[in-house]
Formats: C-alpha cells, structure tokens, sequence
C-alpha cells in the first residue's frame, strides 16, 4: 500500500498536471454543455455518466503515468493480441444503436456500452511507437516501412470487418500519416502510398462503399444531391441552422430553440459543437476550440522535449489522434468533412470516448515525468 501511494504521489509530483488541468477544464466544459444538451430528457443520467467517467478518467491518466513505455515497448506482441480480442468480442457481443456500424460492446454485468476502437487507439500508438523506435536507424527501408504498414491494415482490416466502422478506422490511417512523417519515413513513401491510393479509389468507391457512404461525399460538392435538406443533407442544414441562431453571444444555456427541444440529432454526441453554437454563440465554440487547441499543443510540446525517439512517437501519434477527431467533428458539423460519426474529444458525451482519452495523454504526462529511459542500455528487438 505505501508503494501504491508513493507512486501516485510521484506522478502528481512529476507527471504533467498542466496537461492534466486543462483536460478537466475542458471536461468540465464538456459536461456543462451536455447537461444543457440533454436538458429536454428530463434527466441528470448523462451528466451523472459524463462525470463519473472524468473521475474514472482521471484516475486512469494518474495510473497510466506511472506505466514504464519501455516495458511496454518490449511486448508489443501482447498489444497486438489484447486489440484483436477486444475486436473479436464485437461478433458476440457487438450492438450498432441503430447506426449501422456495430462498434459498441454490450458487454454482461456491465452497465454501459464499450466502444473497443477507442481502446485500440490507445494501443495502436503504443505498438507503432515501438516499432518504429526499433527500426528508427533505417526508418525509410522496405521492411521497416511494410512491418509499420502491417500493424495498420491489420488492425483497420479487422475493425471494419467486424464493426462496418469505417469513420472511426481513418483515425488508424491518420496517426500512421501523421507519426510517419513525424518519424522521419522519407517523403518517397508518402508519395507511393498516394499513388496507391488514387489507383485504388475506383475500386474503393465502387465495390468498397456502400452508398450511403458515397452520398455522404457527394454532397460535399454537389449541390443537386438532396436540395431540400430532408434526407442525405438534413443532419448538415439542421446543424448549420443551430451554429448560425446563436450568433456572437448564442441564445443562452438551457435556452437554444432547437436545443431545448431536441430537433438537433445527436445533439450530446456528434453534433453538440452546434448545441454550444446555439446556445453559447461563436464565443462559445472559439472558447471549446482554444480549450482542444491548448491540449494539443501541450502534448506536442511534451514530445518536443523529450529526446528519446519513442517517447516521442507516443505524443505525435496522441497529437495526431486529437488533431484528426477535432478537424472531423467540426469539419462535419460546418458542413466541410463528411458525417463519419466522430465525437469532439472531451466534449461530447461518451464514457469509453472520456476514459479513453484520458489513459492516452496519462502516456504523455508519463514522458512528461520520464523524458528519457531509466537505462540507456535498453534494447528493443526488431521485427
């Protein structure tokens, strides 16, 4: 018990408490805007669940702190293994919420749903960390760029297999850019991939999605798909119509005219960037944006300072994974990114969404206390 407690007390004394205050203030952000959200159910349940999760969040960032990244590191195998089975239980247990991907886990004896790809994002970092710090001494050969390639089709080919789930799989594809670039992989490579890319978008967009998945490109740029914003454009009208009522100042919390009676989908979850528009105004969504942005920055900033090459893979790949969700959600809810169903991070409401993100930058508050292995004789084998 006395080295169960000495150990928190070393991560309060030397782990990123900025880091960790900007996340609450933002959750803290994040739960008023919910309960003002959720304020026409007639319910505390989601504001009950939001804050229970900061709390188990909370005590998930101090905890995860403390976890060696070279121990870690050396067992990526079991990383791998661990999302494989947290995917594989999406064939038993698996339920879509009539969303028509089955990404969440109804799992027994516990009382809210699971999404395992949130987990997974945590993993993946981890395990794309660690082999490219294995093979940082010739990051841009065949066999380092094909065995980091391997870990991302693996994982993004299970997961929408399993879960239909392709907007949550292009998080996958965007830390794998983003930590490439950050890594070092040569310029040569990027352009490769995007060639491969455009030879394939043919077949991608024919035989891969569904169409339902193509409309919700297409009305990105053309204006004859749905022009009375009653079908493929009406969750984009109705959010738009939200971010503009509320003008500089918004209509006020627990007083949003579509807000406050629910005519916004989704309005806790994907679309609450357009609840606080109404409600809080333009004011509101820069002070939710200045928020994201500072943890962003934060995180980049602790990577920078480390000078040990995983630890700062670690913070890219967390950087690269909030940069994407925020772009994605608000993007979506602006009418400039496709709706891919992405939650804005530490805002919206989602249990799995808040703990998860908290674990993950717990890893960048552990660089923050640890910028360098304990032993400069570690070895990581390669493979």
């Amino acid at each position: 018990m006395r080295r169960v407690l000495q150990s928190i007390w070393n991560v309060f004394r030397r782990g990123d408490l900025i880091l960790l205050l900007l996340c609450v203030v933002t959750s803290a952000f994040g739960c008023l805007a919910v309960a003002s959200a959720t304020n026409h159910q007639d319910t505390l349940r989601y504001v009950i669940i939001q804050a229970g999760a900061i709390v188990l969040g909370i005590i998930c960032y101090v905890a995860v702190s403390a976890v060696d990244l070279d121990f870690v590191s050396e067992h990526r195998t079991a990383l791998v293994l661990f999302n494989m089975f947290l995917l594989l239980l999406l064939i038993p247990f698996g339920v879509d919420f009539n969303s028509g991907n089955k990404s969440w886990l109804d799992l027994p004896l516990i009382p809210v749903s699971i999404q395992p790809a949130e987990i997974c994002k945590i993993t993946f970092v981890l395990i794309l960390a660690s082999v490219m710090s294995a093979h940082q001494q010739r990051i841009s050969s065949v066999k380092s760029v094909l065995t980091m390639a391997f870990h991302l089709i693996l994982l993004v080919g299970v997961n929408i297999l399993l879960s239909k789930d392709a907007g949550v799989s292009l998080i996958f594809v965007f830390i794998f850019i983003g930590m490439a670039f950050a890594g070092g992989v040569s310029f040569v490579w990027f352009l490769i991939g995007g060639g491969a890319l455009v030879a394939a978008a043919p077949l991608i967009w024919t035989k891969i999605m569904s169409e339902r998945q193509r409309k919700r490109f297409e009305v990105l740029w053309n204006p004859n798909i749905d022009p009375l914003g009653i079908d493929e454009r009406y969750h984009s009208v109705l959010s738009l119509k939200s971010l503009n009522g509320g003008g500089l100042t918004g209509q006020g919390l627990f007083n949003g005219n579509r807000t406050q009676i629910g005519a916004l989908p989704a309005q806790h979850t994907d679309y609450i960037f357009s609840a606080i528009g109404e409600e809080m105004g333009y004011i509101g969504c820069i002070l939710a944006l200045v928020l994201l942005l500072a943890i962003i920055a934060r995180v980049i900033y602790v990577g920078t300072r480390s000078q040990n090459y995983l630890r700062r893979m670690v913070c890219f790949g967390s950087a690269m994974a909030l940069i994407f969700q925020v772009c994605s959600n608000v993007g979506m809810c602006i009418g400039v990114t496709p709706v891919i169903g992405l939650t804005l991070p530490f805002i919206s409401y989602g249990g799995s969404s808040i703990v998860s993100l908290y674990a993950m930058l717990g890893l960048v508050s552990g660089v923050f206390a640890r910028p360098a292995p304990r032993s400069h004789e570690l070895y990581v084998r390669p493979y």
